[in-house]
């Protein structure tokens, strides 16, 4: 089942205004975080204004359901930071519209600073097409789309700063957001999604990597412990949103391919989801399926016949609409559907060759019901689905826990459904 906002939602997305919102990024020379924030023209305070302009008419789109802000803070000296400065993102929050879920909060984000070879080099020219102008320019063009759409749950579109100088501006945010009790059920980070050809010479406009930790950042001894003992190390809430997101591209987008990558991030690497992670948060990260380091953190200039820097000509903009209708998609199926299951777990109180699962109910007035899903211990896919109404609790006959993975989503009556739940045991 397809429901119908969603693929409107996908059809709306436009590669022409996220090339052009890429080619103004480009047109500020650096947007370093350590450049100049009163330049109307050139620096990350050029940037700054202009995304928060964007966004703010975006909001004017929205009956009042969208508002802008930017979030400034101090940062102080830090490895990457000579001296004390001024950090901004611009976060555009999309009010949930159902009493149940408004407090249920979506993030998507893309960063918009960017470097040459030096990170405290706040002079030379850094264009940043693609690092990080690509997911900037998604994250504003899904903005523009959804905006005049009503969701039961709260979305908010972000443009953060101070990436580059290690993931400060995404740190600030989430750490706000941990202190606030904020329901942040999962967050998105799309970075580097702008080429579609490789330092490799290939060539792939058809896959788009989605990167998701198994063991939890934050996991406690008493739940790495429960966890050894029932397995679930690729069983964690990144890991069931990488599912999810497979699931809904496979059902939303055509001529894409979420190719999970069952690591937190790229080898030895790290991105703005990190930040969410580390403070409790379900978080993934979007990037290409080859990087072209000559076009990554380099000076502009050509050296024997080469041609380095992250200019807008190595994007395929066609390639980032599709990353972002991946995104959109995903977004408003999380936003529409039912909060996924609480408690969700496994009863251990007799010894058999059952499996009895337990949650609580879910509040929302739409729901339909639940799912339970099962798969192979070596499959890393849920395989298989069994709908079981508004019950919240349940016995798989003949299906014993030491042989399957189980989990449980929710259903509404639009047949929107939650990412999974995973149990943990329970007397």
């Amino acid at each position: 089942m397809r429901d119908p906002i969603v693929a409107r939602i996908v059809a709306n997305i436009d590669a022409r205004n996220i090339e052009t919102t890429i080619r103004k990024l480009v047109s500020f020379g650096t947007r370093n975080t350590l450049s100049a924030q009163d330049d109307p023209n050139r620096g990350i305070g050029a940037a700054r204004d202009w995304l928060y302009s964007e966004f703010s008419k975006v909001a004017e789109e929205s009956d009042g359901r969208m508002t802008v802000q930017k979030q400034t803070f101090e940062q102080p000296k830090a490895a990457r930071v000579p001296e004390p400065i001024m950090i901004t993102n611009i976060v555009a929050t999309l009010k949930g519209t159902q009493p149940e879920s408004e407090g249920r909060t979506y993030v998507v984000s893309g960063h918009y600073d960017s470097m040459c070879t030096s990170p405290t080099d706040a002079k030379c020219d850094a264009p940043g097409a693609n690092d990080d102008a690509s997911g900037t320019a998604a994250v504003l063009e899904m903005a523009r789309v959804m905006a005049r759409y009503k969701f039961d749950a709260t979305i908010i579109f972000m443009a953060v700063a101070g990436e580059e100088q290690v993931l400060l501006g995404s740190t600030y945010f989430a750490e706000q957001a941990r202190q606030k009790g904020m329901d942040v059920e999962a967050m998105f980070t799309n970075d580097i999604i702008g080429s579609s050809l490789g330092g490799n010479g290939l060539r792939d406009a058809h896959t788009i990597r989605v990167f998701s930790e198994g063991v939890p950042s934050n996991e406690k001894p008493e739940e790495a412990n429960v966890r050894r003992g029932v397995g679930g190390e690729n069983d964690s809430a990144s890991r069931q949103l990488a599912r999810f997101i497979k699931e809904t591209s496979e059902r939303y987008v055509r001529g894409i391919r979420v190719m999970m990558v069952y690591r937190r991030d790229r080898y030895l690497r790290g991105g703005d989801h990190i930040s969410f992670l580390e403070r409790g948060f379900a978080a993934v990260r979007f990037t290409e399926p080859n990087e072209d380091y000559h076009h990554q953190h380099q000076n502009v200039r050509i050296e024997n016949g080469v041609q380095y820097g992250d200019l807008p000509q190595f994007d395929d903009f066609n390639y980032i609409a599709n990353v972002a209708r991946v995104n959109a998609a995903s977004l408003a199926m999380l936003s529409l559907a039912p909060a996924r299951p609480r408690n969700v777990g496994v009863l251990t109180t007799r010894l058999t060759n059952d499996t009895d699962l337990k949650w609580d109910a879910n509040k929302e007035p739409d729901l339909a019901g639940y799912e339970i899903v099962w798969r192979d211990t070596t499959s890393p896919v849920w395989t298989n689905a069994r709908a079981v109404g508004k019950l919240t609790s349940y016995t798989m006959k003949s299906m014993s826990k030491d042989n399957y993975f189980f989990g449980v989503r929710a259903v509404d009556k639009q047949g929107n459904k939650s990412p999974v739940s995973f149990p943990r045991p329970v007397r």
